[in-house]
Formats: C-alpha cells, sequence, structure tokens
C-alpha cells in the first residue's frame, strides 16, 4: 500500500534549480528597483540619515550592484535627480496647459518614484549642490519657468504686478505642500495627504487659485 508524502516531506523537497534564462540580471529592471528604494529611503531619512545598506534592503538587491551600477551614495543620489529632470522636460512642455502643468505637478509631489520630500532635505540639510551639472540644468529649468510665467504676463494671461519668480517660487512651493506637512493635511482635511481624492481636490484648488491671478491687475481699466 502506498503512503501519502506528508505536509513536512513535501516542504523538504528540493527546490526546481532556474533555468539560465531565469538567472540572467536584468539590469534595467534592477537599477530602477535600485532607484526607487533610493527615492523611499531618502525621502524618509535625508542624504544623511539614508543608509546604503537599506537601500539595498528594500530593493533586494546586493548591497554591491548599488556601487557596481551607481558609484555608491553620491551617484545614486545625483541619479535621482537626472531621472526627475528627464521626467520634467518630458511630462512638461513649455506648451503646457497652465492649469493641467499645475495639477501635474501636485500629483508627481506624491508619486514614490519622484519624493517631493527629497526637495525639502535638500534645501534644509544643504545637499545636493555640490552637483554642478544637476545645479545647473535645474537652475536653466528654473529661469525657463520664469520666463514663461513672463509671457503670460505679457499676453494678459497673468496679473503682471507679481513678480515672476516669486509666483514660480510659490507655486512650487504649495505644489509640494501635501507631501512636505502630511500632517497639516490631515489636520485640515481629515485625510491622508496621499489618498487620490484628496490629492485630485486639493491640485485643483491650487489650479483655480494659480487661475484666479489672471483676472484683473495692472492691466484692468479704470
Amino acid at each position: 500500500m502506498t503512503t501519502k508524502k506528508s505536509d513536512k516531506d513535501a516542504r523538504r523537497a528540493p527546490r526546481r534549480t532556474p533555468a539560465a534564462h531565469e538567472r540572467r540580471r536584468d539590469p534595467e529592471r534592477t537599477k530602477a528597483l535600485i532607484l526607487d528604494a533610493a527615492t523611499e529611503e531618502f525621502s524618509a531619512k535625508g542624504f544623511a540619515g539614508a543608509r546604503v545598506s537599506e537601500i539595498a534592503a528594500r530593493a533586494g538587491v546586493n548591497q554591491q550592484l548599488i556601487t557596481y551600477y551607481f558609484d555608491g551614495k553620491e551617484g545614486l543620489y545625483r541619479e535621482i535627480g537626472r531621472r526627475w529632470r528627464t521626467h520634467e522636460a518630458r511630462a512638461f512642455p513649455d506648451g503646457m496647459d497652465q492649469a493641467e502643468m499645475i495639477k501635474s505637478y501636485v500629483r508627481a509631489s506624491l508619486d514614490p518614484r519622484f519624493g517631493g520630500r527629497l526637495l525639502a532635505w535638500e534645501g534644509l540639510a544643504g545637499t545636493g549642490e555640490d552637483d554642478e551639472e544637476g545645479v545647473a540644468e535645474r537652475n536653466a529649468r528654473l529661469r525657463q519657468e520664469v520666463e514663461l510665467i513672463r509671457r503670460r504676463q505679457a499676453a494678459g494671461e497673468l496679473d503682471d504686478r507679481f513678480d515672476p519668480a516669486a509666483l514660480l517660487l510659490i507655486q512650487m512651493s504649495a505644489a509640494n505642500a501635501l507631501a512636505i506637512y502630511p500632517q497639516l493635511a490631515r489636520g485640515l482635511f481629515g485625510a491622508d495627504g496621499r489618498s487620490p481624492e484628496l490629492v485630485e481636490h486639493y491640485a485643483g484648488q491650487l489650479a483655480e487659485l494659480i487661475g484666479s491671478l489672471g483676472t484683473g491687475g495692472s492691466r484692468r481699466s479704470g
């Protein structure tokens, strides 16, 4: 009479050896996993507090791969910045509708791939300024956006009493508010600042507010 294997015996059965194609590493996927994990770690602890070992653990990879692919913690941090700038250039073209642009920035600030909190950490801790290439690209983008606001003012779309640079800084700060002040969002709205409903509500309100600056101003007659 045959006997049925017990569950314990089944658990002891040897695991299937992965096929050759299963053992091959996908470099791009691995790098993406590391970048996502690093964004979470840097967002939670800032550059100084983040640990490479924790990033590797989050990504489920060997810590040595971070050195291999990104040349360590500093290179990884710079790559996160490049990833955001690449996305920004593609997702926010010059001719984009202003209201939709503002809403998209609010959504992007809470996207775990980009980490809106990183900007706050960078400012408070004074990190990132040694990345000359990144700083130059960022400042060029800022000047470009200031010029776009100036053009909208000249066309009568925005009140020209406002300094374009000041208006841009206000807009950027407000767009990141849910990511930077989640505790205030909970107190004010009684909801998690990352909830899709609140994100869309807040994004719409901010777009309405900035859009209202196009009415009135020094271009009004009388």
